[in-house]
């Protein structure tokens, strides 16, 4: 996937092109399935399959105490963009200037001129523009008025008539269901960050584990312990995942993600930028009385955190 940071770098060669705008926040499957009907459809034409998205929320801007925990880092985003094939990735600055874009000018600075647009697909409740004064409707016309056709694509409602959407996404990650977040996302969620160096307790009890640091990219997951996968340089570990500031041990003030890659107690993975993907939960955060109930609870997570990933149904 070809990758372009502002419309002012978007090369004055740029081909003919379907295109789809949105946050894409998490690339769900609902994401996936308006990007797999674009590149249809850019096929179909002989047209580059194109998405736009920005750099942040715009409530991140715009309003910034209703702007909701992101669930991929900007990053995060583009790799599983580029995982669905699309060939191009457009990221907009979400600023002031663009916000105050009116309609009609964002249209026809960012899709007639640099992009070259032929076709958008966008969702019933797409809205562009300054205060988002823009609709469907309004897109309808500006098309008829700059040359591209517009197309709506229906939501995907895998449970209970209910739409796949960040939102449930976050709600599910907030309760623990990562079982159910991998379904709706099409991807085991997944957080990104570098190794730093705890308080060693793990190594202590005979389970070294992989601290990510306090500003790892991706949504954190409830207090728990999950079966998933510790990735370092494209090795890919099974690993039992602790989140939460382990209330068995005093004076550990903030939620700690930490990996313990199973069987492995001599791994240097300090400095390293990890992937954790958490895969399912298997039980909530406890306070033990002491060292040795702990250490017996830590072997009984990992005998089945190795059963969860030796599953076949748990691998992707």
């Amino acid at each position: 996937m070809k990758t372009v940071y502002g419309i002012a770098s978007v090369p004055d060669e740029w081909p003919a092109s379907a295109v789809c705008i949105g946050k894409f926040d998490g690339v769900h499957a609902g994401h996936r399935a308006i990007i797999a009907d674009l590149m249809s459809l850019a096929a179909e034409h002989g047209l580059a399959s194109v998405v736009v998205t920005f750099d942040r929320h715009p409530l991140a801007l715009l309003a910034p105490h209703s702007c909701p925990e992101a669930l991929v880092s900007t990053d995060q985003k583009l790799g599983l963009l580029a995982e669905t094939g699309v060939d191009a990735g457009v990221v907009l600055e979400f600023t002031s200037e663009l916000a105050a874009l009116p309609p009609d000018v964002f249209v026809e600075t960012i899709l007639v001129q640099a992009l070259h647009t032929r076709f958008v697909l966008v969702g019933r409740d797409f809205r562009f523009g300054a205060g988002g004064a823009g609709d469907v409707e309004l897109l309808r016309q500006l098309g008829l008025r700059f040359g591209f056709e517009v197309r709506l694509i229906d939501d995907v409602k895998p449970h209970h008539d209910r739409r796949v959407s960040s939102t449930w996404v976050r709600d599910l990650l907030r309760s623990g269901d990562v079982h159910t977040a991998t379904d709706l996302l099409g991807h085991v969620p997944t957080m990104r960050g570098i190794v730093v160096h705890g308080a060693a307790r793990g190594r202590e009890l005979g389970f070294p584990t992989a601290n990510l640091e306090s500003e790892a990219e991706g949504f954190t997951p409830a207090d728990g312990v999950y079966a998933g996968w510790l990735t370092d340089s494209g090795t890919r570990y099974p690993a039992a995942i602790s989140v939460g500031n382990n209330p068995t041990f005093e004076g550990i003030e903030r939620r700690q993600v930490e990996a313990y890659v199973l069987d492995e107690t001599d791994l240097d993975l300090y400095d390293h930028v990890v992937d954790v993907a958490f895969v399912e939960r298997i039980r909530g955060m406890v306070a033990y009385s002491g060292i040795e109930p702990l250490i017996a609870q830590i072997r009984d997570d990992v005998e089945r955190v190795r059963g969860i990933l030796t599953d076949p149904q748990k691998t992707r």
